[in-house]
């Protein structure tokens, strides 16, 4: 979408209820996906998020000020083509989750992480039935096939909105359980990611703060946070 900038041409972005959910209409005009496909999303919370983006949008449209939007045409553009296997890459994660790979020092370090991360791997045994191993350094863990279908079984439950909102979830921290522990509401999102963000918080405070790397942070986390707002607007969270 990096080339999808528009003028304003509308004056007012309302709701409407459309055939599979709701739709944007734009001074009546139906608003589009970057493929031409429909926009219709399966909540009015959803869309009236979508039209409150393109309610503020001034001369130029700018996507990096929209993600509800992009993660509705992410979904139809797609996720919806190739669900399955956006289903598989994303429970790929789980071989590798970030919260089973620890550091072997400093003890500071490796005493945060089992503080921070232990719980959350506790909670996903219990209530997702999926128990998952963790070792120190960089080499692979393997974990149980029971565990990883579990853990499939959780994303492919969710349509193609929820799927494409879970992505940003994972790929973003790295962690296909912390995104689940969203998702049910375990965790809320600013815990979430401030779990996923326990080595490099450790290095900032060993080294101070880089302007560039804090700039790339604060993108990271308003993209992680917004992604979880619209689980909730999908009503998938519970």
């Amino acid at each position: 979408m990096s080339n999808w900038k528009p003028k304003r041409f509308w004056k007012e972005a309302t709701v409407v209820e459309a055939e599979g959910g709701f739709t944007v209409l734009l001074d009546g005009r139906a608003v589009k996906t970057p493929a031409k496909a429909r926009l219709v999303v399966p909540t009015r919370a959803m869309a009236e998020a979508i039209a409150a983006e393109w309610q503020a949008q001034e001369k130029e449209v700018d996507p990096r000020t929209m993600p509800v939007t992009r993660s509705a045409n992410a979904a139809i553009d797609k996720v919806t083509p190739q669900k399955a296997e956006v289903c598989r890459m994303l429970a790929d994660y789980g071989g590798h989750d970030l919260l089973c790979y620890r550091a072997i020092g400093p003890q500071e370090l490796v005493q945060r992480q089992a503080s921070a991360w232990d719980p959350i791997l506790s909670w996903c045994d219990q209530q997702l039935a999926a128990p998952l191993a963790s070792g120190q350094g960089v080499m692979h863990v393997e974990q149980p096939a029971q565990s990883l279908a579990k853990l499939a079984n959780e994303i492919e439950r969710l349509d193609s909105f929820g799927v494409a909102a879970l992505h940003d979830l994972v790929t973003i921290s790295g962690s296909l359980v912390l995104a689940l522990a969203v998702l049910h509401r375990h965790l809320s999102s600013q815990t979430a990611w401030a779990l996923s963000r326990i080595d490099e918080e450790f290095q900032i405070e060993q080294w101070g703060h880089d302007e560039e790397a804090a700039a790339a942070s604060l993108a990271k986390e308003w993209a992680f946070l917004s992604a979880a707002l619209i689980l909730e607007m999908l009503a998938f969270s519970h």
